[in-house]
């Protein structure tokens, strides 16, 4: 999905969804060099998803361990 960085009020990215609705998100969460007009992706990253998850399943296998 890609949206749009409208204008920042104060510590906020106003963002404009793709179906034309804004939203507030605080600004430390937009991409270093993000100004007034940038285009944003915003995307799921499947393999580090996987990675995580196994990560989290390995952890609550061994806290388990008998």
């Amino acid at each position: 999905m890609k949206v749009v960085i409208d204008r920042f009020e104060g510590n906020f990215a106003v963002i404009e969804m793709p179906n034309k609705q804004f939203i507030n998100v605080p600004r430390q969460l937009m991409p270093e060099g993000s100004k007034e007009g940038s285009v944003i992706s915003i995307e799921v990253d499947i393999a580090e998803t996987e990675v995580r998850r196994e990560r989290a399943e390995s952890l609550i296998k061994n806290v388990w361990k008998d």
